[in-house]
């Protein structure tokens, strides 16, 4: 069964709610169409900045580490349509802005924030962009440029979460604390403390007279009031079930501003969205939270292969009346998301319907498919041949994916053994040291470390050519490889420099494999999905032809031959 978490996954409405941006982690980054329901754009060929371990640039969507992302309004000019850029900041601590209309790379800040990006914010209106990292620096960069034009230290830890006001006067920091800076002169206007851990999301109310937050763990929403007083505790506490990944909020307009309503959504990370509404923040907070679900049953499971139906993004767009608003909502599957507008009233639960009829990888999805990394499988299970998997072994089998190297090793075109390392691991001084299973770090380390440096080089020539030979796995082996280069470095250059050459090259030749494996087994994975439902789809015509033959051949008159009917119809009359 496929996990109903949603809290991996990065999605962001534009403004005018017509397009739709979604990354899965994949370093791939999809914009949908919100009215037609199609994807317009994919930008999947933007190059890391990152070096391996090797020194060598990362390519391929898969080396980049998207973590937050936000929409951003171009000042529109006479006679043209809106402009949008999609901010992202990556793991590595770059800032890129991608021109959606355009389809391609804007801008890109390099190393903005060295430890990686952890947010992006901006004001409704201006140019400038504001940017947080695990540096606990806070950057501000020109929107059309993506020239640096100020930063400035906001805690001395990494910051999980940013916000800056509607207007842009304000900005709100989660590290330690929850600070509220000017932006003009970032000085400190006030700080709160409540969150013991790292706040995952945190906006400002429209007036700016509240900050929203919430944190990895926490099954409540914290509304915080800004009014420069030292008072640290929060204002209320919204209650929710799980913890939440995402936060909205939209004020009434209301002459009194002490009696403004004040409507909040939130998403939970497993996928149901949560609608509050009050008058003041005490009937916030003692209002009972509408949700908006979608639901799911053993049917729905099983026509989807497991994968679970959420609402993933939503947007508060107006709010009309008291208790009453409407929203805009992505939910659904990941793959091919439903965009929908839901009115709802305070009090009533709402249930989306699932209008989609979509398989894990349909046609639309097979370019450049992709798995997960792959886990460790034993085919064997410490025999030789082939397991033959029957019928009611593949529905244990769809849940584990099968690494490509056991499977080549299962066929007999991979060795399982080698004779040299095998006689250098029987030997006394290298007792206990098993390649056929995972060793633990602790053991691995206190095993190379009491090694005599001549021991600890025969080691390492060994297990550098079981590597190339694959003989073993590279998952038991690598671990060795590495804590004996740590602790035996010197020694080892010292005897054969060759040796590392040929380790870097090994290493360098089976780095661009990898992208097209991946592609060739989730290509293969849809071919295989696609010859079950054919199978499937046979197997139903068959029962159904058995079906009528059985019902035809119950309406067949018994006929005796060699007598006639009337006969026989008066042999009947006689009895």
């Amino acid at each position: 069964m496929g996990s109903s978490h949603i809290r991996d996954i990065l999605t962001s409405f534009s403004p005018a709610l017509d397009l739709f941006a979604i990354s899965l982690g994949d370093g791939r980054t999809k914009i949908w169409d919100t009215a037609k329901g199609q994807v317009q754009t994919e930008f999947a060929d933007i190059a890391s900045t990152e070096t391996s371990i090797f020194g060598k640039q990362e390519e391929g969507h898969l080396s980049m580490d998207y973590t937050c992302m936000k929409w951003l309004s171009l000042e529109k000019k006479k006679n043209e349509a809106w402009k949008f850029l999609l901010v992202l900041g990556t793991g590595g601590g770059d800032v890129l802005a991608l021109d959606v209309s355009a389809g391609q790379l804007k801008w890109r800040v390099n190393n903005c924030h060295p430890g990686g990006v952890t947010a992006v914010s901006l004001p409704i209106q201006g140019s400038h962009i504001y940017t947080a990292g695990a540096d606990g620096m806070v950057c501000e960069i020109d929107s059309m440029s993506g020239n640096l034009i100020n930063k400035f230290s906001a805690a001395s830890k990494a910051i999980s979460s940013l916000a800056v006001s509607p207007d842009g006067n304000m900005i709100a920091t989660a590290a330690a604390q929850l600070k509220i800076f000017n932006c003009s002169n970032h000085k400190k206007l006030q700080k709160f403390s409540g969150h013991p851990g790292p706040v995952r999301c945190m906006i400002f109310t429209e007036d700016g007279r509240y900050v929203l937050s919430s944190a990895l763990g926490e099954r409540y929403i914290a509304v915080w009031k800004i009014d420069g007083s030292k008072a640290k505790s929060a204002s209320a506490f919204l209650a929710m079930d799980h913890p939440a990944v995402f936060l909205d909020s939209r004020c009434l307009n209301s002459e009194n501003p002490d009696n403004a309503g004040l409507s909040v959504l939130a998403i939970s990370e497993t996928g149901v969205c949560y609608f509050w509404h009050g008058k003041t923040i005490d009937e916030l907070h003692n209002s009972k939270p509408t949700k908006i679900s979608v639901p799911c049953d053993d049917g729905v499971l099983q026509k989807n292969k497991g994968t679970v139906p959420n609402v993933f993004a939503a947007k508060l767009q107006n709010i009309s009346e008291p208790a009453c608003g409407h929203l805009f909502v992505a939910h659904g599957f990941l793959i091919k998301p439903t965009f929908e507008k839901v009115l709802v009233n305070s009090g009533t639960d709402v249930e989306l319907n699932i209008s989609q009829d979509v398989t894990a990888l349909d046609s639309s999805n097979t370019e450049a498919a992709l798995l997960p990394v792959p886990k460790m499988f034993d085919l064997n299970d410490g025999k030789s041949g082939i397991k033959l998997v029957g019928s009611k072994d593949r529905g244990e089998l769809d849940s584990v994916t099968l690494c490509m190297e056991d499977r080549l090793r299962s066929l007999g075109i991979l060795g399982n053994s080698d004779d040299a390392l095998g006689t250098t691991l029987d030997s006394k001084r290298f007792k206990g040291i098993n390649l056929d299973a995972s060793t633990p770090h602790k053991k691995v380390k206190a095993t190379v470390s009491s090694m005599e440096p001549s021991d600890a080089f025969t080691l390492l020539k060994g297990l550098v050519d079981v590597w190339h030979s694959r003989s073993h796995s590279g998952k038991h082996v690598l671990p060795w490889i590495c804590c004996i280069l740590v602790y035996h470095s010197d020694y080892v250059k010292s005897q054969e420099p060759k040796l590392l050459d040929f380790l870097y090259k090994v290493s360098n030749s089976k780095g661009p494999a990898i992208n097209s494996l991946f592609q060739l087994s989730g290509r293969l994975q849809l071919v295989s999905a696609q010859i079950n439902k054919a199978t499937n789809n046979k197997q139903l015509v068959l029962e159904h032809d058995e079906q009528e033959d059985e019902s035809e051949d119950e309406d067949v008159d018994e006929v005796v031959y060699g007598v006639d009917e009337d006969s026989q119809s008066s042999s009947d009359s006689d009895d």
